[in-house]
Order: structure tokens, then sequence, then C-alpha cells
């Protein structure tokens, strides 16, 4: 049996001759965090876990929690939050009700959590209030138009579980229901209107192939993320990282 070592050597090889280009939108997210963490932040991760960033950054996630003034971390899975090393200040709450007084953060992020949210409209209008005027909320979140989100609702429950912990090497723990009932330009764009909040901007972004252990997949994958790089398929890319605004 090939190991989950070589598999990953054999798509890293292969992803250099199909998509040299294609980068995982988590650095995008990485960077994106970096411009606007700064010395006088006050920061809330939302659906924080046990990290901000995938664990094979987490010495840079540990670099930005340092840099800002405070940093707290929110989370409703509690095993997941006793797990967190990098946040001191964690808080074990849903979105839908923050324990936070009005205009609290600078800055309010969540990676990968957007996709989880049940009420959305409720939930922006919460983020809305902690976070202090010209604060930002950062996400970083699946397009519901992405292959793979559009392969996730057709799936039957246990086996999308299954399919995500095995291709994401995560834990079936790690493994939460989603909706995608905010993750389209457009409904971004109404979210944000209706919890006054300003979308300064979004970016659809590719990311590294989900079937990167599947090899006869992989390679269809690979060709078809490259043709997402073209403008005319922008809509139908991966990921979005979305930046909005309180007016």
């Amino acid at each position: 049996m090939i190991s989950r070592g070589h598999l990953l050597k054999f798509y890293w090889n292969t992803r250099g001759r199909i998509a040299p280009a294609l980068r995982h939108a988590q650095d995008f997210y990485e960077e994106t965090l970096k411009e606007a963490v700064r010395a006088d932040t006050v920061w809330l991760d939302l659906g924080c876990g046990h990290q901000i960033l995938p664990e094979w950054r987490f010495s840079e996630e540990e670099k930005l929690t340092r840099t800002c003034k405070m940093v707290v971390g929110v989370d409703f899975d509690m095993p997941s939050l006793l797990r967190h090393r990098s946040i001191r200040m964690r808080v074990h709450s849903g979105i839908e009700n923050l324990p936070f007084s009005d205009a609290t953060f600078d800055l309010v992020t969540a990676n990968m959590v957007v996709e989880h949210l049940d009420d959305p409209e409720k939930q922006f209008k919460e983020i809305s209030r902690v976070l202090k005027p010209g604060g930002l909320f950062i996400f970083h979140t699946p397009n519901a138009n992405g292959y793979f989100a559009r392969l996730r609702r057709f799936v039957p429950t246990p086996i999308n579980n299954a399919l995500v912990s095995l291709l994401d090497g995560r834990q079936s723990a790690d493994v939460f229901p989603v909706h995608y009932k905010a993750n389209t330009s457009s409904r971004i764009e109404g979210l944000a209107k209706s919890a006054q909040l300003e979308v300064v901007k979004q970016r659809m972004l590719n990311t590294d192939a989900v079937f990167s252990v599947v090899p006869p997949l992989m390679i269809v994958e690979l060709l078809w993320l490259r043709a997402l790089m073209s403008n005319n398929l922008r809509s139908l890319r991966t990921n979005i990282l979305a930046t909005l605004r309180k007016q």
C-alpha cells in the first residue's frame, strides 16, 4: 500500500507541472491577517477551534497572536477550545449571542467557519454589534458554487463526514455540519448590508486539490483548478476571502 507521504510527494510534483501558479487559499488568508493585525488591535477569532491557521503555520500563528494588544477566541466546541495552543483568552459561546459589550473589537475573524452558520443574518448582526466603528470582519470560507461544496451538499452526511476526514486529514470530531447560507458573493453583500457592514473586498480564490491523495481524481482536479484561474470562471473558484468594515 502506498503511504500518504508518497502520495503527497506525487501530488506536489504533478501540481508543479499542471498548475504551477496554484497556491493554498490559507496563504492568502494569513497574508490578509498580517496586514490587519497591529500592536493596538483588539481581536476576536470566531470558531477558533484549536488553531487560527493550519497546523503547518503554527509558528506564524504564534507571532500573530503576540503582535496584537489582545486576542480572544470563541467556540461552541469545548474540546477544541481546551486544545488551543496560541490563544489564552478563550470563551465557550455560540456566535448568535456573543458575551461581549458593543464596540469591543477592532478585528473579528473566522477561518473556515461561515459555512457552518445556521442563521447568518442574526450572526452577522451580532458580529457587527461587537465591532468598533471602522472595525473589520475578515473571513475565509468555501464558495457554495465551488465543485467540492456542491459535492458535499449531495452526499449523505455520514459519507460526507468520512470523506472530509479522509481527504483533509482531520479527525471525525473536527468535522461539523455545513449550511452554506452565507457562501456566495451576492449573499455576503446582502448580509453585510443588513448588518450595517460595508464590503471592502471579496476575493474568489482557488486552493490545493482536495483529492491530492487520490491520483486519478487529483489529475482531473488539477486540470480544473488550472481552468478556474481564468477570469471567465472566477465565480466557480473554490474559496472566498472577504473583508467587511463596520460603518
